[in-house]
């Protein structure tokens, strides 16, 4: 079990910018980059307030997984 497993294991089914930010090792204010860019993790607005899905945080990660062995080709 990797850290980014056990990190998101503790991540809430609904998560806020911070813990995202926390799990990925970016800053929140590179996460809102991200979303006025249109990229990155999806993103749900309830009117202010932004939250990311615990199985977006996952899909986002496994779609950009770089593998560089022999079984990816």
């Amino acid at each position: 079990m990797s850290a980014t497993d056990v990190l998101l294991d503790c991540l809430p089914p609904v998560a806020t910018a911070d813990q995202v930010a926390k799990l990925l090792q970016r800053t929140p204010g590179a996460l809102a980059q991200d979303r006025y860019l249109g990229r990155g993790v999806p993103f749900i607005k309830m009117g202010k307030q932004i939250r990311y899905l615990r199985a977006d945080v996952l899909a986002y990660l496994e779609q950009n997984q770089v593998r560089t062995d022999a079984a990816a080709r």
